[in-house]
């Protein structure tokens, strides 16, 4: 099984900035698109950016000039830098990767468990 871990959630003032990290350990073959996604209380899980092996990006109108995706093949990582935080960006965000596991030809879904990100004076 391939596990997917976040990191670097947490409160933050609006204005403000984080990182968020995801690292993924497994028999990873290849990586396809890595993206991100957030759900607030009461709302369905929106996409807010994805990055594709060839590194296009897509971002969600909502976070278009604040956040960047980035992704590091080598490591297996996928970051998400978010600046100029919104008390509406609060949720919890989700990293997820399409992959091929190694000797296989199938590609597959993986979701990290979630990170929280609140935003608040």
């Amino acid at each position: 099984q391939v596990q997917l871990v976040e990191s670097g959630g947490g409160l933050v003032q609006p204005g403000g900035s984080l990182r968020l990290s995801c690292a993924a350990s497994g028999a990873i073959g290849e990586i396809y698109t890595m993206a991100w996604y957030r759900q607030a209380p009461g709302k369905q899980r929106e996409t807010v950016a994805l990055i594709t092996s060839g590194s296009s990006t897509n971002y969600a109108d909502s976070v278009k000039g604040r956040f960047t995706i980035s992704r590091a093949n080598a490591k297996n990582t996928v970051d998400l830098q978010m600046n100029s935080l919104k008390p509406e960006d609060t949720a919890v965000y989700y990293c997820t990767m399409k992959v091929r596991m190694i000797l296989m030809s199938t590609l597959n879904d993986y979701w990290g468990q979630g990170t929280q990100v609140t935003v608040s004076s």
